[in-house]
């Protein structure tokens, strides 16, 4: 099951084995496509390519089968290509890789073994995606709190980020309104969502009732 149906090279592939490789990957590429698509948001180019990926990886290995020359000028060739596109995330690069993975092992003749790996994947997602994971996104905040010169920000807030949030941090403070006021940004953790209004409320009667800004805290890519 897990031997490979090719045992010539290159010049004597036939076009059955030809045929059966390249169908086993069209069709692991569409279930591959299908998988990425499951709980997430793809673009058609981006899961067309997932499609396409491992006909054309197949293709080159098996024509490079047994030579050693057209092996290295095919990985010339690669080195050449530059991927001028927004970077993606984690399960984007995981399902690049895979789809590569089919193709080398398709263009090898290991059918089984790239069928046993799209499902283990497929297995591995479901599970994975079904998790109770926690998600703490919603509740991080970037606040900013304007307050007058006179008062002292070190540890003005204190008693009220014990109250509300898990964790606050002074990220930087900046001087506005020709320095008679200054800004103070935060990255805080909320306890709980419901109590957001009643932080600011809080902070609010602390600052002078001086404007207070409390929104998402932008993410600048997500940590492979």
């Amino acid at each position: 099951m897990l031997e490979s149906i090719l045992n010539e090279t290159a010049s004597n592939i036939t076009m059955t084995h030809l045929v059966i490789c390249t169908l086993c990957s069209i069709g692991l590429g569409s279930v591959l496509a299908a998988i990425h698509q499951y709980q997430n948001h793809s673009s058609r180019s981006f899961l067309m390519t997932l499609v396409l990926l491992p006909v054309i990886v197949q293709v080159v290995i098996m024509l490079v089968n047994g030579n050693l020359g057209a092996g290295v000028a095919v990985m010339g060739a690669f080195s050449l290509v530059r991927f001028r596109s927004l970077p993606g995330n984690s399960r984007e690069i995981s399902s690049i890789f895979l789809a590569m993975a089919i193709g080398l092992a398709d263009g090898m003749g290991y059918v089984g073994i790239s069928v046993l790996l799209v499902a283990a994947v497929a297995a591995i997602t479901v599970i994975f995606l079904h998790l109770p994971v926690p998600d703490d996104r919603m509740l991080r905040k970037e606040l900013k709190i304007t307050i007058p010169e006179n008062l002292d920000y070190n540890g003005i807030f204190d008693d009220v980020f014990e109250k509300f949030t898990r964790k606050a941090e002074l990220v930087r403070v900046k001087t506005v309104n020709m320095g008679s006021l200054y800004e103070l940004d935060y990255a805080v953790t909320l306890k709980c969502q419901e109590e957001e209004k009643l932080m600011l409320d809080t902070i609010r009667c602390r600052n002078g009732n001086l404007t207070v800004i409390c929104g998402r805290k932008a993410e600048h890519g997500e940590i492979l």
